[in-house]
């Protein structure tokens, strides 16, 4: 029997699992790619205007660390800027997804162990995993190159930020390979494949910070190497070269350690753990405790450095857009109120909002894995009620959105405090007014884990319809009841307006009201369903 007997089949069957998710994140990217390149040629009414902000952005040094430089200093340059890092970091995420659930997630919940026993070769898992976080990722490519076909730029421009996103999916695909093969549990393997990730920003940044020499850091990150494709500028399409031979040595090593491993196991040995557990696990909110806080610290950390940036960044705002037509259209665009610093400081904090949602979300799926795992069963088989477990993780997540926000506010605050009028007093307000529609999106998943379990990931659907109603609503002239249907519209105009109480007091009662049907619905459906 060859060793990839089976791949075909397994390949199949991890498309019908996640077809829908790979579908609406695909389409999202495409669609996110789209709207940052329509908004930005909207705004500006002539050349000299984009060419104007563009060097205000190319001398922002926070702003490059974030980004990276600019490509050009036309507004299709201006266009792409966020959507090159961006899109990177979220199509290499989409890779990392799809590779760790096919191989390390159905051997360690030991649904792998039935499969292998038909006709299956060793190495048919992993090929599988791989062939679709390729296909996934050339998809991403090609839908967001075409998108921006519409919107009148050049096409080799298009073709170069599709290139951007298959550089960091592919090369990330190879990392995820290998680090599957190391250790024996899904949350190891996603440690090491994340830290990875997380690395390659970090050096790129300080690569697009540095002069001189340093700058030759970007080359030592695969997420430099996207960077360096510069769609609208040099357009260097070869950086696929290298990108393609990394993952093809990497996914040579990845299928070496396959060999050298038991199924179920990894390279790593797991470590024992103590003896007696500490007073802290004898709760659900302190074992869901223990179970988050590494994810929350991560999310703590990206969060004070993107409320620092954003706070930096602010400054350099009134002269990016120094056209007045441009300042009206951002207005319009946002909906906000008062200054640009506040029209601008109301957009990005709206951003660092869905990205809470999205770790609310994250934790309350824990529920999810949970349960399909085995482990739920075992906790609540002792005297601990489903209402309590479930409301531990519910507990979490709520919080830890909440304590994003508030870091976010702070930090901005902090780095806006000396150059800007806008504060802390005014940005963590601001924040936090944000997080009733937060608590909608958390409660929503929480619903669909109590009535519709096995479905329980299509909050990440929800979360991505909000995401497109927000940005591509007014855009596309949608009627107001069309907007209504997103939670973050109902939030009102803070910093530099007022907050829309009566929107917030009726997310606030969505939220609570939602979260009582879905304990209920918990409470009598049958485990693992």
């Amino acid at each position: 029997m060859s060793t990839f007997a089976g791949t075909g089949a397994l390949l199949r069957l991890a498309w019908r699992r996640d077809r829908w998710i790979i579908v609406t994140c695909v389409l999202v990217l495409a669609a996110t790619a789209y709207g940052s390149m329509a908004a930005t040629i909207s705004l500006y009414a002539n050349p000299a205007d984009a060419a104007a902000g563009a060097r205000v952005m190319a001398d922002n040094p926070s702003l490059t660390a974030l980004y990276g430089p600019l490509p050009a200093l036309t507004a299709e340059g201006i266009g792409v800027l966020k959507t090159v890092m961006m899109g990177s970091l979220f199509t290499a995420f989409l890779a990392f997804a799809i590779v760790r659930r096919h191989t390390r997630t159905e051997e360690e919940e030991g649904r792998f162990e039935l499969v292998a026993g038909g006709v299956v070769g060793r190495r048919a898992a992993l090929a599988s995993a791989v062939l679709l976080a390729v296909l996934t990722v050339m998809a991403t490519g090609a839908l967001s190159a075409l998108s921006l076909l519409p919107t009148g730029v050049g096409a080799t421009g298009s073709v170069a930020l599709g290139a951007v996103e298959v550089v960091a999916g592919l090369v990330m695909t190879g990392i995820t390979a290998v680090a599957v093969q190391l250790t024996s549990t899904t949350r190891g393997a996603g440690g090491i494949a994340l830290a990875a990730l997380g690395l390659a920003f970090v050096v790129r940044a300080l690569g697009d910070a540095s002069t001189g020499r340093g700058q030759n850091l970007v080359y030592a990150s695969f997420l430099g190497w996207a960077e360096q494709v510069s769609p609208f500028g040099a357009n260097r399409l070869w950086w696929l070269l290298p990108a393609v031979a990394v993952t093809a040595a990497l996914l040579v090593v990845a299928d070496l350690l396959l060999h050298r491993r038991d199924l179920g196991s990894g390279l790593w040995a797991a470590r024992p753990g103590p003896a007696r557990a500490t007073a802290r696990l004898g709760s659900p909110l302190g074992l869901a405790w223990r179970l988050q806080r590494t994810s929350l610290l991560g999310w703590t950390i990206g969060y004070a450095v993107l409320g620092l940036v954003v706070g930096s960044v602010a400054s350099s705002v009134d002269q990016m857009a120094s056209s007045p037509g441009v300042a009206d259209m951002l207005r319009k665009m946002s909906g906000g109120q008062g200054s640009l610093v506040d029209v601008f400081f109301g957009a990005e904090l709206r951003f660092l909002a869905i990205g809470a949602a999205a770790y609310g979300i994250a934790t309350v799926l824990r529920l999810r894995s949970e349960e399909s795992s085995g482990r739920a069963e075992v906790v609540l088989a002792t005297k601990v009620s489903r209402l309590r477990w479930m409301a531990g993780h519910a507990v979490i997540a709520a919080v830890g959105a909440l304590w994003l926000l508030a870091v976010a506010g702070v930090t901005a605050g902090l780095a806006a405090g000396g150059s800007t009028s806008t504060g802390i007093g005014d940005l963590l307000p601001a924040a936090l007014a944000t997080a009733p529609a937060v608590l909608v999106c958390v409660a929503l998943a929480l619903v669909l884990f109590g009535l519709l379990p096995r479905w329980s990931s299509l909050a990440w659907g929800l979360l991505a319809g909000f995401v497109l109603l927000g940005e591509f609503g007014a855009l596309l002239k949608l009627p107001d009841w069309a907007l209504g249907a997103s939670p973050f519209d109902h939030l009102g105009s803070l910093p530099g307006g007022d907050a829309n109480a009566t929107g917030i007091l009726a997310l606030v009662g969505v939220a609570a009201a939602v979260g009582v049907v879905a304990a209920a619905a918990f409470r009598r459906r049958d485990l693992a369903t």
